[in-house]
């Protein structure tokens, strides 16, 4: 037995010794930075930080940029998620059961955007929403219509980000509703259609219930991605226009790395940690019930 440990012990030392320095020292070292005010003095001499104690804390709600980052936050995830769940549910019914011809081709097609780099989804939408020579501008100069500019309207820009959000990340939920539904017994669809169950009665009273589980891990990986968003802003819009798709990481970014304050930033991170942690608990009850 102490062989075996040793040799376990072993060959988890690197993963283990790279948690240590990458993950687990960061994540303490951030705490710590939160209640100081760390910044780009204390780099070269950490030890010289003021402890202010929850000072960072007590001033970010006060902070109006914070306080506008968590509430486009918040619409981002309100709007986002619901959106991407139920599009992501519907495709993988269709993909499932309604499409039998080049099933894999459109099945590559929807999950195409999930490995597609930022950088290239940017080009794309921009080409997409650019007011003046955009695809959608084409359409509506056809009809005699002006396109609106959707990433310079404060009205738009935030409706335009979930847009994008909703069609990068659809694939990866179709991909877990499509294996949620082929683990659903072939035995109680035929029963169900036996006893006269239309598509909508099949569809209400036994893929749903049955795909729980499946609805539970979805919702919540979809959530705590859309809580820390932080590409589609940055790459789009760098929060803008007058901070209307400014959302809570990319302000703490702004705060660490532009204005360095790494302290208050550090605060900051902490925070959406806590709100990430409630709503995924909040979640995991309120949907795990129902998957007994």
């Amino acid at each position: 037995m102490g062989v075996q440990n040793a040799a376990g012990w072993l060959f988890s030392m690197p993963f283990l010794v790279l948690f240590t320095v990458f993950m687990a020292f960061p994540i303490l070292a951030t705490l710590l930075m939160s209640f100081t005010d760390f910044g780009l003095r204390n780099v070269t001499r950490p030890w010289e930080a003021n402890f202010i104690g929850f000072e960072n804390y007590t001033e970010l709600f006060g902070d109006e940029k914070f306080l506008k980052s968590l509430f486009n936050t918040a619409y981002f995830v309100v709007v986002g998620v619901p959106l991407t769940i139920a599009l992501g549910l519907v495709v993988a019914v269709l993909l499932n059961n309604g499409i039998d011809r080049a099933r894999t081709f459109f099945r590559v097609g929807f999950y195409a955007p999930v490995v597609t780099t930022i950088v290239a989804v940017a080009v794309v939408w921009r080409f997409v929403l650019d007011p003046s020579d955009g695809l959608i501008a084409g359409l509506f100069s056809e009809v005699g219509l002006t396109a609106p500019d959707f990433l310079g309207s404060e009205t738009l820009a935030m409706p335009s980000m979930i847009a994008m959000a909703v069609w990068r990340n659809v694939g990866t939920v179709m991909v877990l509703f499509i294996a949620g539904l082929q683990a659903i017994p072939t035995e109680v669809r035929e029963a169900a259609r036996l006893d006269g169950a239309g598509v909508w009665q099949e569809f209400r009273g036994i893929t749903v219930p049955l795909l729980r589980p499946t609805l539970l891990y979805a919702t919540v990986i979809t959530t705590i991605g859309y809580l820390n968003v932080f590409e589609e802003p940055f790459v789009m819009t760098q929060g803008g226009p007058s901070d209307s798709t400014l959302t809570v990481s990319l302000n703490m970014y702004r705060e660490g790395f532009n204005f360095f304050h790494m302290g208050y930033a550090s605060a900051m991170a902490y925070v959406l940690f806590v709100v990430i942690m409630g709503i995924t608990v909040l979640q995991l009850r309120l949907l795990k019930d129902n998957t007994k």
